[in-house]
């Protein structure tokens, strides 16, 4: 058995430039077609923390409210699950906090909206955010979150 002369062995290794080019188009085509899938997962996953995060927060509102007989006001907000409110009607009855960590920003960067009493729930309370685009409306990743579950109608 003869072993082969260094020159045809250094031919042997690596890749041509055809192959490389192959395997960059197929990489490219590839991520073309899930780049799109993935993205509007992460818009669908940022709509889904909205909607835990406005139900955690109305829970915690609801304890609030079975302690002291009445929701924050707007001006306490919902600084007022962290922190006994100085301002207002102050609360004779606080067990806070009613909330392990601070009231998070929602998913887009933006506070939520706290009313109370409501606009479109003047019995309780409207707690809500617009969606990405900060405009009321919109569909999926857009789309109003609410407390209530529907639209927001101011």
């Amino acid at each position: 058995m003869s072993c082969p002369s260094p020159r045809v062995r250094s031919r042997r290794s690596g890749f041509t430039l055809i192959e490389l080019l192959v395997v960059v188009s197929i990489l490219a085509v590839l991520a073309t077609l899930v780049a799109p899938m993935v993205f509007r997962n992460v818009g669908d996953a940022r709509s889904v923390s909205a909607r835990a995060q406005v139900e955690m927060l109305a829970l915690a509102l609801q304890q609030y409210r079975l302690d002291n007989g009445e929701y924050p006001s707007s001006t306490q907000g919902l600084d007022a699950l962290r922190t006994l409110p100085v301002s207002g009607s102050v609360p004779r009855n606080w067990r806070g906090p009613y909330l392990s960590r601070m009231v998070p920003p929602d998913p887009w960067g933006r506070a939520y909206v706290y009313v109370s009493p409501g606009v479109v729930n003047p019995g309780s309370f409207d707690l809500y955010t617009l969606g990405k685009d900060g405009k009321e409306g919109g569909t999926e990743e857009d789309a109003d979150v609410t407390s209530w579950g529907g639209p927001v109608g101011r």
